[in-house]
């Protein structure tokens, strides 16, 4: 059903305390649960679902049995409320989960490209929440575009190259071996965009990289495509949000955050760049919103 509801708090209905629970709340439960697998769902536009998430918020046991449905699938609740709907993500062993090593080799055959899808996502969240203040305003809505993240990621490289010049630290580790290179210099030797005969954008150029990642989160409901400005441009949902406030704490996100190259659009400063951190590695989990 596509009926718009307008949400409007709702009169408080108390339920009986020791009420059965019944086989019908467990469907109900479980329908919700499944309404919140379909990130790009909308409740406003859904009846049924909106309905079902009203309940949740009266109803503290039906909420504990939707809770516990969610648990049951490895599915972690970060959010239930009209802006994100039943807001979930997979747990690292749930079958919900997605890998980056299966997402890198569904994108492509050569390994080394793991460590750059996984530095795509990450800057992507990165540039979409660049202040700890985004991620902690509900309302926030940060815009992205293929070509600026691509321009982030080697002001990035740029940055990294020059701490490892002033600590004397080999920049030219060997070809032959890209496991044993740092992300940032896998990045920064690959083409920015590549082009085929017809001018098209090379898949395993970075820029195609970064399209390959803004148009899965698109998929999955995290951003919402806005136009085709610079390579493609973007705005994040409220579920993109809490994923990555979900993922915020990650070693390879504070890392990137602490170079402080992060263009931030009204001009004021972003985080100060790190007195003293090591070369950006990507650390186990790092590649949002994956698991590794």
């Amino acid at each position: 059903m596509t009926e718009h509801v307008e949400w409007s708090e709702p009169e408080a209905v108390a339920a009986p305390a020791n009420a059965p629970v019944t086989p019908a709340d467990a469907a109900d439960a479980a329908r919700l649960v499944a309404f919140g697998l379909q990130p790009k769902l909308q409740p406003a536009r859904d009846q049924e679902y909106a309905e079902l998430l009203r309940r949740y918020r009266e109803d503290p046991p039906f909420a504990r049995l939707a809770d516990a449905v969610a648990a049951g699938l490895g599915l972690i609740v970060l959010e239930v409320s009209p802006r994100a709907g039943m807001a979930v993500t997979a747990a690292e062993d749930s079958v919900f989960a997605v890998r980056m090593g299966d997402y890198a080799r569904r994108a492509s055959a050569d390994s080394g490209d793991r460590f750059l899808h996984g530095l795509a996502h990450l800057a992507v969240a990165a540039m979409a929440f660049p202040r700890p203040e985004d991620l902690a305003e509900d309302g926030y809505i940060g815009r992205v575009s293929v070509n600026g993240v691509d321009a982030f990621v080697r002001q990035a490289c740029r940055r990294l190259e020059e701490r490892a010049e002033e600590t004397g630290e080999n920049t030219d580790p060997a070809t032959d071996a890209p496991g044993l290179e740092a992300a940032w210099r896998i990045w920064a030797r690959r083409s920015s965009t590549g082009a085929t005969k017809d001018a098209r954008r090379l898949a395993g150029s970075t820029t195609g990289i970064i399209a390959k990642a803004v148009a899965f989160l698109t998929e999955s409901g995290f951003l919402q495509r806005t136009g085709d400005d610079a390579g493609g441009t973007y705005r994040t949902t409220a579920r993109y949000q809490l994923q990555v406030r979900d993922m915020a704490g990650t070693a390879a996100m504070g890392e990137l955050l602490e170079l402080g190259v992060v263009p931030v659009t009204d001009g004021t400063a972003t985080l100060l760049p790190a007195e003293d951190t090591d070369d950006l590695e990507l650390a186990a989990g790092a590649g949002l919103p994956f698991h590794s």
